[in-house]
């Protein structure tokens, strides 16, 4: 690890250093409420740019991995809503839905998610910050997934599965948009059963 800056507190190894470089991101984009800069970032650690961008290629990477860092409070949320619920399918389809119905009010979800520079689907909803937060997501429901015959590449695939269903509804939600008791009878009736598949696969094998 280079040695360079940090305003003379040089970090112990790599991840205090990247932890270092998120808080100082989060704190810029609260300031700003807007896109950030490497040169704004490295300015605040008292570090060249080039120490940013060894950890983070781009704006983009930087800005995704920020806000990945920061939707811990709604998984919290999400999985106290889905508290109760353990049937595979029926959590899949309360989990999408309220990813959905929240998106436009958690901030750093809308970063994750929405379409746009910082999304993690701008670099394609198989990438490794979007099935990363796909995975988190499942381990917040409170399903037994191996006992539901779905683990290893069965849940790899429910997971990019959830996230092309969610991908499709942020890029256009429909005319009118779907919500409530639509949105949930929607995927009951096109998600559930694909759900069910695969469970009923993995329970038979």
């Amino acid at each position: 690890m280079r040695t360079h800056g940090w305003s003379g507190s040089t970090p112990a190894d790599d991840g205090e250093a990247v932890a270092r470089i998120l808080a100082e991101a989060r704190r810029a984009l609260d300031r700003t409420g807007a896109d950030i800069s490497i040169t704004e970032v490295a300015r605040g650690l008292g570090v060249t740019r080039q120490t940013v961008y060894r950890y983070f290629p781009t704006v983009e990477a930087l800005l995704v991995a920020t806000a990945v860092a920061q939707v811990g409070p709604f998984l919290d949320l999400l999985a106290a809503h889905l508290d109760g619920l353990t049937d595979p399918a029926d959590a899949v389809v309360e989990g999408i839905a309220y990813t959905l119905e929240q998106i436009s009010e958690e901030r750093y979800l809308n970063m994750v998610l929405a379409p746009g520079r910082a999304s993690a689907f701008s670099a394609g909803v198989t990438s490794d910050t979007a099935v990363t937060f796909g995975r988190a997501i499942l381990e917040r429901f409170g399903v037994d997934w191996a006992a539901a015959g779905l683990s290893g590449g069965n849940l790899d695939e429910l997971v990019e599965h959830m996230l092309r269903i969610v991908q499709s509804f942020v890029i256009d939600p429909g005319r009118p948009p779907r919500s409530g008791a639509e949105l949930r009878n929607y995927l009951r009736t096109w998600v559930a059963p694909a759900v069910d598949r695969m469970r009923a696969a993995g329970t038979s094998a």
